[in-house]
């Protein structure tokens, strides 16, 4: 029962993580657009670059980008809440119907590693050479986070047996 309740609270945990995600973003929108900004124009990238060309800087398009990631956490946070209640309202049923429940938390937990892992590390940190900005480097904060995600999907997707 111990191994099922910490699964539970660990999918919790994700969804009140994303859910301050989201809140954050809504309420002080433009210090994390400021973000959006300045990766996607690559104007902090090391002078003289052969990326620049990846650069955009249409304003339109930057609001465009932050309202999506805006709009994909949304939907993790709902899912990831989705998936912990679900996996509560299983907690004392057959191990088949608790293993059954965890479908909306691996759903939370793989859009979070994709928006984490692909949205920052890969397309961020890579195509829009984030990494070369010492100021709006986020690729230190995604892995952390494609780590956490990711730990709790394996641990979360080990299945569980009766239990006693």
């Amino acid at each position: 029962m111990a191994v099922r309740l910490s699964k539970c609270i660990l999918v919790l945990g994700v969804a009140f993580f994303c859910s301050l995600v989201v809140f954050n973003n809504f309420t002080d929108y433009d210090s994390n657009f400021q973000f959006v900004r300045h990766v996607l124009q690559m104007d902090t990238t090391f002078p003289g670059n052969q990326g620049m060309w990846r650069a955009i800087n249409s304003p339109a398009f930057h609001h465009v980008a932050y309202d999506f990631v805006i709009l994909w956490e949304s939907i993790t946070t709902v899912i990831a809440w989705w998936g912990g209640i679900s996996l509560l309202r299983a907690l004392k049923l057959p191990a088949a119907t608790f293993n059954a429940a965890k479908s909306p938390a691996v759903a939370a937990l793989t859009l979070g590693i994709v928006l984490w892992f692909v949205g920052f590390i890969a397309v961020g940190g890579e195509w829009y050479l984030m990494w070369q900005s010492k100021i709006w480097n986020g690729q230190d904060p995604a892995f952390r986070l494609v780590v956490i995600l990711g730990i709790t999907l394996l641990y979360v997707t080990t299945p569980d047996q009766e239990h006693a």
